[in-house]
């Protein structure tokens, strides 16, 4: 007797990081039961949706957002940024600790997800922040209650626990070393940012922002962290780098072994403080905004898959804040709806030689892949795979999206994008086999709290697909061999 699957996905373009073929996907108890070339397998089922010969990506992993819950939720909802999520293909989130309470504290997990509870139709985990005076705190943790420990190494509005103190560093990369827990950095150095701050007048556009949160502080300190993963052999991932000179750092890092990598965001990619100076506030970032040779090495990185992972960096704030002054005005935009047509446009633009397959497998690399390997979920998510959790985002390639605020779920209710064409845009998004997402319609807020996988951090440069690493194994063959 056939098997009865709830769900059934036929005609469709399955989309891996390294190739696209037509297949169709048998759903069972919400996992991948089947993947076939044989539709016929899979009529016996509750639900059967025609693909239409249109785009299945894996579920899209966003690990690094900001939902504001709890204690900034007047900025943003947990249910509103959800439903941002799906309507932009992603199905799994990994949240910031920067909150009110800070999520410093292992009882704080448990609180954060009581509140979080029937209000999402993403599934979700957490980053760990750690309070300056207070590292002694992660010796409660285990790794697989957190996705890492967050670490920022200068602040803003809403970062205020800034690890200043050498010593305190230090340790913080000790217990992550003995715990196999990653650290997360918000790479700028604080000392330096504070000697342009002393000697600069406060910006009041991009251009003088771009030159007061210098470059130099990014690269001092994603150089100091290289120094403490050489000494202790910390697993370091390094978020929103935003200049050529930090890329060409960690590729080197990376190229020497080092267990480290880093990622971007869409913004740094698609906006330049020269060009999109009109734009004022609305594109005040920390790190700030860049230039376009910085965004040219970005999209470099990002193609040649030494760059693991994009994140929307999610951070909205209301209009009101961001209206202010652009001194005062807060750093951060919301950007989890707009990731995925913003990266397939951008590739579009920067890639034409690059098929339309081509760009989604890119796609895939960095916002399936690459962050279910890092953050030790790739036993459920991150590529269409039997046995995997059934997440998928459907596109209509020839779909074109011209970005207006009405279109945005996020509660903050405007876009950097506005105005913008983009291509790529979801029409469909299931998690664990069910609809959450259909042309403006969500489905059932039941997203769960993901736990982490035990790593071994000696299998990293195994694990990791990073050319460097590649390259690495294969001198490490070639010496064996000789010897």
């Amino acid at each position: 007797m056939k098997m009865q699957y709830d769900l059934s996905i036929i005609n469709g373009r399955l989309v891996y990081k390294d190739q696209v073929f037509k297949g169709h996907i048998g759903v069972k108890n919400g996992k991948i039961a089947i993947i076939t070339n044989r539709k016929d397998m899979l009529f016996n089922a509750k639900k059967i949706i025609d693909a239409n010969d249109n785009y299945i990506l894996p579920g899209l992993i966003d690990s690094h957002v900001h939902f504001r819950t709890p204690g900034l939720t007047y900025k943003e909802t947990w249910k509103t940024a959800s439903r941002a999520a799906v309507a932009g293909g992603v199905t799994t989130v990994l949240d910031m600790p920067n909150t009110n309470p800070y999520l410093s504290k292992v009882d704080l997990i448990d609180e954060k997800n009581n509140l979080i509870k029937g209000t999402s139709l993403v599934d979700y985990g957490f980053h760990f922040g750690v309070e300056p005076g207070k590292s002694y705190y992660l010796n409660l943790l285990n790794s697989n209650m957190i996705a890492s420990v967050k670490v920022f190494l200068t602040g803003h509005h809403t970062a205020k626990n800034i690890i200043k103190d050498r010593t305190e560093l230090e340790e913080i990369f000790r217990i992550a070393a003995q715990k196999n827990i990653i650290l997360t950095l918000h790479a700028e150095d604080e000392d330096t940012l504070n000697l342009f701050r002393q000697y600069n007048n406060a910006p009041t556009n991009l251009i003088e922002y771009e030159r007061h949160l210098s470059r130099s502080a990014g690269i001092i300190a994603i150089g100091k962290a290289i120094e403490l993963v050489k000494q202790y052999g910390t697993q370091v991932h390094v978020l929103h780098v935003s200049s050529a000179e930090e890329v060409e750092l960690l590729e080197v890092a990376a190229k020497a072994g080092y267990p480290i990598t880093f990622e971007t965001t869409p913004h740094q990619l698609w906006f330049d403080a020269m060009k999109d100076v009109e734009l004022g506030s609305r594109v005040k970032l920390s790190p700030a905004i860049r230039c376009e040779k910085d965004q040219l090495k970005l999209w470099k990185s990002l193609i040649n898959g030494t760059m693991i992972s994009v994140g929307s960096d999610h951070a909205p704030h209301s209009n009101v804040e961001k209206k202010r002054d652009f001194y005062e005005a807060p750093p951060g935009l919301p950007g989890v709806q707009e990731i995925l047509p913003v990266l397939i446009t951008g590739l579009m633009k920067n890639y034409p030689d690059l098929t339309f397959e081509e760009i989604l497998s890119k796609v895939v690399s960095v916002m399936a892949e690459g962050p279910s390997k890092l953050f030790k979920i790739s036993d459920r998510k991150g590529r269409i795979e039997e046995g995997l959790d059934a997440d998928f985002t459907i596109i209509d390639p020839e779909d074109e999206w011209v970005v207006k605020k009405e279109d945005i779920y996020s509660l903050c209710q405007w876009s950097a994008y506005e105005g913008e064409t983009l291509k790529g845009r979801p029409f469909m998004t299931i998690r664990r086999g069910k609809v959450v997402y259909l042309n403006g319609e969500f489905g059932e807020a039941d997203g769960k709290l993901l736990t982490f996988k035990e790593f071994d951090p000696s299998k990293f440069n195994e694990f990791m697909s990073s050319p460097f690493q590649q390259l690495n194994k294969m001198k490490a063959f070639r010496r064996t061999n000789i010897l």
